[in-house]
């Protein structure tokens, strides 16, 4: 089977001094859970940017189910940001449409059942959130699409513990089997349950990659 995600001599120079990706080579197969580890500065964002193709690199290919970053690979990636981008002003409701309009892949149904676990009104706005629970939202929309590839940026970097153990019941308990999920976090002992594989980054490189129940041995 192919890989879902395979980078080439993947490169990122900033202003011609900082290297923030120098050389990467990986291959992240399918139906699989993936942890991107290390310290922040290790790459780990830019690597995330170059995917979703928020980011050209300086050298090197990123393809996803075999072709190249572009408008194509975008219907096949559900990338939830490090940073919150909803507007705070809209309701749960207008969330759905709007994500029920923009992408074809998208499963109302699947985003209300995952609400009203949590007591989310569709007619609460995020302004009225507090941060862990908009923290919530923003997942609860990126999982509801079914896509080939997740990719979540830093998704429990800035809640509580409490919140910590919803987003990675939610990441596993609602994602298609088939799909790969790789999840960036420097808060390796919070993720190292549920991950399948990991990818461990160091100044821009890879240092360690592959199961983790291998790398739990080593």
């Amino acid at each position: 089977m192919p890989p879902i995600l395979e980078c080439n001599n993947l490169t990122k120079i900033y202003d011609k001094h900082v290297t923030a990706l120098n050389g990467l080579n990986v291959k992240i197969p399918q139906g699989r859970i993936v942890g991107l580890l290390g310290p922040n500065g290790s790459g780990k964002t830019t690597f995330i940017k170059i995917c979703t193709g928020l980011l050209m690199p300086t050298a090197g290919e990123v393809l996803i189910q075999g072709k190249p970053v572009g408008r194509e690979t975008k219907s096949m990636v559900s990338y939830l940001p490090e940073q919150t981008y909803l507007q705070t002003h809209m309701t749960v409701q207008s969330m759905l449409k709007l994500f029920s309009d923009f992408y074809q892949d998208f499963d109302p149904e699947r985003a209300k059942t995952m609400l009203t676990d949590l007591n989310i009104s569709l007619k609460s706005s995020l302004n009225k959130m507090s941060k862990g629970t908009r923290e919530k939202m923003q997942l609860i929309l990126v999982m509801s699409r079914r896509a080939p590839l997740y990719i979540l940026d830093e998704p429990i970097g800035g809640v509580d513990p409490a919140a910590r153990d919803y987003i990675l019941h939610t990441v596993i308990g609602n994602y298609q089997r088939e799909s790969t999920i790789l999840l960036s976090t420097h808060l390796i002992t919070d993720v190292e349950p549920v991950l399948d594989d990991v990818i461990m980054l160091k100044s821009g490189e890879v240092v360690m990659a592959g199961t983790a129940a291998d790398i739990r041995s080593r």
